[in-house]
């Protein structure tokens, strides 16, 4: 079937991007699923740092590559073997799919999945196939597996969660990435407990998602840095209890006043390896900082070793959340049912594929939380 879908050919093309036009919207062929695949109607899908990553180059991918990673939408036909999906169930994509036979898979860590990883990085689905063509037949790379800034997608069922019918689609998208992403880094690598410190560095959709977690945790206080003021009016709503802005050059020393000594938890989302030595710099004695900002591979942190041993300190990474999908999604969607993670708030507005260069701009301007393109 024919498509219309969001193509990068060229990484690193200049600003403004409504100027230079790096993602072209193309008509493509869309195969039919495979061996445990799954054909998706995209409803809604979220723009995220992780595709302007791939477009300014920081996260280098194959091209021409059909970009979007964070989506939702509707079953329209499932491949041999898929059993547990029907037409007319909706889903949320998820952008790392988890084989469930690899050792972080055995080990509960799906998100580490060996083949779902080496399928992302060669921009193939699980299986190794690929789905998209133009139409003298030369393929287009999938994005995580999802490539769901398009009408349509296929994907690996192991990219799907089942969700229940009366979540909106514009905010079901968020939960594939920013949700789980965030989320995911308070609660399942920090393992935040009650009434404990949490400062989080760098309030994207994802960053937000980690204050939101920070305060479903019961964690008390919670406090925002970022270089924008916006931002930080925005996490003061969310519940934060203090804000600095991470260009004040005593930011370190004020945070570290605030907190008598440092936090216990510090969660850094802004993909900068500045912003993650401010993140360890206030963590306390004994405390945790958490990375989940994706940096360019060149970008290097610098850490003093015998501070590291002295202060027994922790730094850990985070992908997806540590998160299991099946698992946690569910978790986060009822807690956004009931109130308690507010995800709705962090909506930028919606927008029609055609707009997805001028987005790209708003994003990297830091203007826009999250925006999600509709399908309608």
């Amino acid at each position: 079937m024919q498509i219309r879908a969001a193509v990068l050919n060229t990484m690193g093309t200049s600003r403004p991007y409504a100027d230079s036009r790096p993602l072209t919207i193309e008509t493509l062929e869309l195969h039919e699923p495979g061996d445990g695949e799954v054909r998706v109607a995209v409803r809604a899908a979220g723009l995220c740092h992780s595709d302007l990553s791939v477009v300014n180059g920081d996260r280098p991918r194959p091209t021409p590559m059909a970009l979007g990673h964070e989506a939702a939408g509707v079953v329209e036909a499932v491949g041999h073997g898929v059993h547990d999906l029907a037409p007319g169930d909706h889903v949320v994509m998820v952008f790392v799919p988890s084989c469930g036979h690899c050792g972080p898979c055995a080990e509960g860590r799906p998100a580490l999945c060996e083949p779902g990883g080496a399928a992302n990085v060669a921009g193939t689905l699980l299986g190794g196939d690929r789905r998209i063509a133009r139409a003298d037949g030369s393929t287009v790379n999938h994005h995580l597996g999802v490539s769901a800034f398009a009408d349509h997608a296929v994907v690996s069922r192991r990219s799907l969660v089942k969700i229940d019918r009366d979540v909106p689609f514009e905010h079901a998208a968020l939960f594939g990435c920013a949700v789980l992403t965030g989320v995911g880094a308070a609660v399942n690598t920090a393992g935040v407990v009650p009434g404990s410190s949490v400062a989080v560095v760098g309030l994207g959709g994802v960053g937000l998602n980690a204050l939101l977690g920070a305060l479903v945790c019961g964690a008390e206080p919670v406090i925002a840095v970022d270089a924008l003021d916006h931002k930080l009016a925005l996490a003061r709503e969310l519940g934060a209890r203090d804000t600095f802005n991470a260009t004040d050059e005593n930011a370190v020393e004020a945070i570290r006043a605030a907190t008598g000594g440092g936090v216990d938890y510090a969660i850094e989302l802004a993909g900068s390896e500045r912003a993650l030595e401010l993140a360890y710099q206030i963590t306390r004695r004994g405390g945790t900082t958490v990375t989940g900002g994706l940096a360019h591979p060149d970008r290097h942190i610098r850490l003093q070793q015998a501070g590291l041993v002295t202060e027994e300190r922790t730094l850990k990474g985070s992908y997806v959340g540590s998160c299991i999908p099946g698992r946690d999604l569910p978790r986060y969607l009822r807690l956004f049912r009931h109130g308690r993670l507010p995800v709705d708030r962090l909506l930028s507005g919606t927008l029609p594929l055609d707009d997805i260069n001028t987005a790209l701009d708003r994003l990297a301007d830091g203007e826009a939380i999250r925006q999600v393109i509709r399908f309608d």
